[in-house]
């Protein structure tokens, strides 16, 4: 992987990010998670490697060293990262994201549905500690400051083992055991939050405020292969939220997996396999 790059924004923000995988290979830009750090999956990154793939992963606004943007919408994304491949010399690639950063990706894996869709109980099936989270950010960005701030403290202090156990309020079982399992996933997750928040919670704050209202944008508009992918173990975002992104996204141009016994973390790591298909539907020859 290459050192985090910075570039400066027509608004004056910095966008930092990082290339993983093929220096030279067909670009696949990652959208990371809530609240994460800039890192894609490890067996995702090595099969990139493989296959010829560069991933260009950027830090969205507020996390690691990308500059707040207060009051953001999930469809302001895009322009940021039409920037970024504008300098980059990027026309064409392939799109990939995980939870709070599926929602614009391609793939996307346990992507968070809408807030405000009238037919999603969009806190239905969350665990304790998220379903606390969204009641702190009904409440306004004060009170969802405190509770991420105490939150940060317990990950970012102990070993993996003690930041797994702080997690345990939105980890499955699978998910847990999976972290367990695998030294490398579990070290990867742990890894991936302190990064995060490593520079503050700004950047958390603004994904909680923005699923609470509208993403900006409207799924009928999507007219490109959608590959979808959703654990029925995840309590992190439910299966309820994939069960309704297969429900509205247009027929025509989705792949739906809806996965028994999958979780969150646990479905994260099959990077192999879901980039084979990711690579296969974008019609790519590498």
């Amino acid at each position: 992987m290459s050192e985090i790059q910075h570039l400066v924004l027509l608004d004056g923000r910095t966008l930092a990010y990082r290339i993983y995988g093929a220096a030279n290979g067909f670009p696949l830009i990652w959208f990371h998670g809530t609240p994460a750090g800039i890192a894609p999956p490890p067996l995702l990154v090595k099969a990139a490697e493989e296959n010829g793939v560069k991933i260009i992963a950027a830090s969205r606004p507020g996390f690691g060293d990308s500059t707040r943007r207060h009051g953001r919408r999930v469809v302001d994304a895009v322009a940021d990262i039409r920037a970024l491949n504008e300098h980059l010399g990027v026309k064409e690639y392939l799109v990939a994201g995980w939870s709070g950063g599926g929602v614009l990706a391609a793939l996307t894996i346990a992507g968070v549905g809408p807030a405000d869709a009238p037919d999603l109980d969009f806190l239905a099936g969350q665990g304790e500690d998220n379903i606390e989270e969204f009641r702190a950010a009904e409440k306004g960005e004060d009170v969802l400051r405190e509770f991420c701030m105490a939150q940060r403290a317990e990950v970012l202090q102990g070993s993996v083992a003690d930041a797994v156990a702080a997690l345990q309020g939105i980890l499955s079982t699978v998910d847990h055991q999976a972290c367990l399992a695998s030294a490398e996933l579990g070290e990867y997750l742990v890894s991936l939050l302190r990064d995060g928040m490593r520079s503050g919670i700004d950047g958390w704050i603004d994904d909680d405020l923005e699923l609470t209202k509208p993403w900006g944008f409207d799924l009928s508009e999507v007219h490109v292969p959608v590959l979808l992918y959703q654990g029925s173990d995840d309590i992190m975002v439910p299966y309820s939220h994939g069960v309704w992104l297969a429900k509205h996204l247009p027929v025509e141009h989705l792949r739906e997996h809806l996965m028994e016994g999958e979780g969150h973390v646990s479905l994260v790591a099959k990077g192999d396999k879901l980039l084979d298909e990711l690579i296969e539907a974008g019609g790519i020859s590498l």
